[in-house]
């Protein structure tokens, strides 16, 4: 089968054999399959753009011919130009995305929308550029088939919808910002600087040093509300016990200083609700997948699933989806706890690649090591050091 997609849309003969009367079967009932029963599959890159998961594939007992499955599309993810021999009916179940029919212009769609697709009309549809989106997907087969795939949307044809939909403008003014702060800076601000230093004695527990770095951190332009994502978010790096004992120093700091008189900017909550359920795991694939510069695999992952699952769903899902502190703010915070962790070297490694990815400079890696000397000590400076000549080596092959 090309696709998950297509094998739901053109049979799911896995489920037509479980739903279709057998010789044995004295009366049509109705069946119930549990969505924790279903599969998810994973859309073909031969036929979308970005991380789509496909789940709950059905097909009509006959003589019914409907066939279909939900899909889920992550931010920017979208169908190939497809047509289909007897249409199709989208249900909108979540989130905000796009429909185009060629030659004619872009539609939004919410939830709750129905979008019908006439016959033999060639579209594709897709999630927004901030905003994942999820619906059903109905179609007829004919003469077993129920949908043809044709080339894939371009980026260029998917900005054009965007801009002309008017849902380019949060996303691209987010991405005008990250290249503007790319593009001017190669030093890293004091705040950014306090970041890795937070982050290692929270590490190692050192919660003088760490009482010290907040203060500096607060002192540079850290908000209250930044320093809390920052400690909430190395739980999945320093474990909960120290991220907890280091809350509670964060929680002195603040008090100790508003005796002195000291207002610290308290910092904003994210702009937008943080998804739950399969939203959030989709959300959390694709924020994962960006960072790390593709899908996450590999032997420990296939040994032990669920972590990974943990991993897309809490950290990258629950706290990677929080706006409310930037993704390079986040990967200081990780390299500097990773470089100030012994046996952490392999993920160290991992995470200054994507230290790279998300917009920070090799020369401002370098001042993070260089911050972690003086502030922590050789050993953790040496870690840094050595995880970016590995990235830049890694990055300079492609």
């Amino acid at each position: 089968m090309k696709t998950a997609l297509c094998m739901a849309l053109s049979g799911a003969a896995t489920a037509a054999v479980a739903q279709s009367p057998t010789a044995t079967t004295v009366a049509p009932i109705v069946e119930v399959r549990s969505a924790s029963s279903q599969p998810v599959a994973t859309g073909s890159a031969e036929t979308f753009t970005g991380s789509v998961s496909i789940s709950s594939p059905f097909q009509a007992l006959p003589p019914g011919k409907a066939g279909g499955a939900t899909v889920t599309f992550a931010p920017g993810a979208r169908t190939a130009w497809h047509t289909h021999p007897l249409g199709q009916t989208l249900i909108v179940t979540a989130g905000l995305g796009l429909v185009q029919q060629q030659g004619h212009p872009a539609q939004v769609i919410r939830p709750g929308d129905v979008v019908t697709i006439p016959a033999n009309v060639r579209h594709w549809h897709g999630a927004g550029a901030d905003s994942s989106m999820t619906h059903v997907a109905i179609a007829e087969k004919e003469n077993g088939v129920s949908v043809t795939w044709e080339v894939k949307v371009s980026d260029q044809d998917y900005q054009t919808a965007l801009d002309s939909t008017g849902l380019a403008t949060q996303a691209g003014e987010r991405l005008k910002a990250a290249l503007r702060s790319q593009a001017s800076s190669e030093v890293l601000s004091a705040r950014q600087q306090a970041i890795p230093l937070i982050a290692a004695f929270v590490a190692i527990s050192d919660m003088p040093r760490l009482n010290t770095a907040l203060n500096r951190g607060l002192d540079a332009g850290l908000t209250v509300g930044e320093a809390k994502e920052i400690l909430v978010q190395l739980y999945a790096y320093a474990g909960f016990p120290r991220s907890l004992n280091a809350i509670g120093e964060l929680l002195k700091v603040v008090e100790a200083r508003k005796q002195r008189g000291i207002q610290d900017a308290p910092g904003r909550e994210p702009s937008r609700a943080i998804a739950t359920g399969h939203e959030l795991v989709v959300a959390g694939r694709a924020n994962q997948t960006e960072i790390s510069g593709g899908p996450v695999q590999g032997p420990v992952f296939d040994f032990v699933p669920v972590i990974n699952q943990f991993l897309q769903t809490h950290l990258f899902g629950d706290i990677f989806e929080r706006d409310n502190l930037d993704w390079q703010s986040r990967e200081l915070a990780t390299v500097g706890a990773l470089a100030a962790t012994p046996g952490a070297e392999a993920q160290l490694r991992s995470h200054m690649r994507a230290s790279l990815r998300v917009g920070l400079s090799a020369s401002q890696l370098r001042q993070l090591a260089q911050a972690l000397a003086d502030g922590v000590g050789p050993e953790a400076a040496d870690r840094a050091r050595e995880a970016l000549t590995l990235a830049l080596a890694a990055a300079s092959k492609g």
